[in-house]
């Protein structure tokens, strides 16, 4: 069994090759943590962990198709062999594949649907599930579940809210409100362990996934995912933050 190089904490970020998943490794490893770059497609891993290899940040390529139960398995058998444990996942894959054009919730396919709760739920619950044996060898294990301001149902039953009337992609909306849901219950699960999960919102970021449109960069929105991956033993567990905000569920 090998270790960090130099004892750091291990983390490990889901669908990091790009966007939000890749920032949120950079500044990790800006923090001192050996992470983990994972993604489903070893090259595009592999050149995005060269990437920050360049800028002296320890780094390094992981395969994992959230998707996948054996890719899954072979992630957890990687991670066990080299460090024996896992002290930060941030569960940041995610995917918006309905069409942006249909007005209304009922238009939507159920494929859509589908397909989204795929990446966007079971996905995050199979890849915790898999990776928590080695969450509890950690000292203080960290589980960041990225969500999004637009899983809130009170803001999105306020007239006048920000995304009251944002209502055109249903299936991923109710996909983060469910991924809410998941991390007040392990939360829950994990209340008497040193352990804490934690649900985020990162903003409206200018990335590939919303065609560039957004208010605020990528370095801003990956602030709160490294935030909540690196609270001390005094932090919040069960929560929904934006960068140190309480959100409404």
């Amino acid at each position: 069994m090998s270790t960090s190089s130099n004892g750091s904490k291990v983390a490990l970020v889901t669908g990091a090759t790009r966007g939000i998943g890749f920032e949120t490794v950079r500044q990790l490893a800006q923090a001192g943590v050996h992470t983990l770059l994972a993604g489903r497609d070893r090259g595009r891993a592999v050149d995005a962990a060269l990437k920050l290899q360049g800028e002296g940040l320890p780094v390094e390529a992981i395969v994992l198709d959230v998707t996948d139960t054996a890719s899954i398995a072979a992630a957890v058998q990687e991670v066990d062999r080299k460090f024996g444990r896992l002290d930060i996942l941030v569960n940041n894959a995610g995917i918006i594949v309905e069409d942006k054009t249909l007005p209304k919730p009922s238009q939507q396919s159920v494929a859509a649907w589908r397909e989204t709760f795929e990446t966007n739920v079971f996905a995050v619950v199979e890849t915790t599930q898999a990776f928590l044996p080695l969450l509890h060898k950690a000292p203080a294990a960290r589980i960041v579940n990225v969500s999004s301001l637009l899983g809130s149902l009170t803001l999105h039953t306020q007239p006048g809210s920000p995304i009251y009337d944002f209502k055109s992609i249903p299936a991923y909306n109710a996909s983060k409100s469910a991924i809410n849901s998941y991390s007040v219950h392990l939360a829950y699960e994990l209340r008497d362990t040193p352990i804490k999960v934690n649900a985020v919102h990162p903003g409206y970021v200018k990335t590939d996934m919303n065609a560039g449109e957004g208010e605020i960069d990528v370095p801003t929105g990956a602030k709160t995912s490294v935030q909540m991956a690196l609270i001390d033993a005094d932090g919040p567990t069960g929560g929904y933050v934006y960068l140190g905000e309480t959100l409404p569920w």
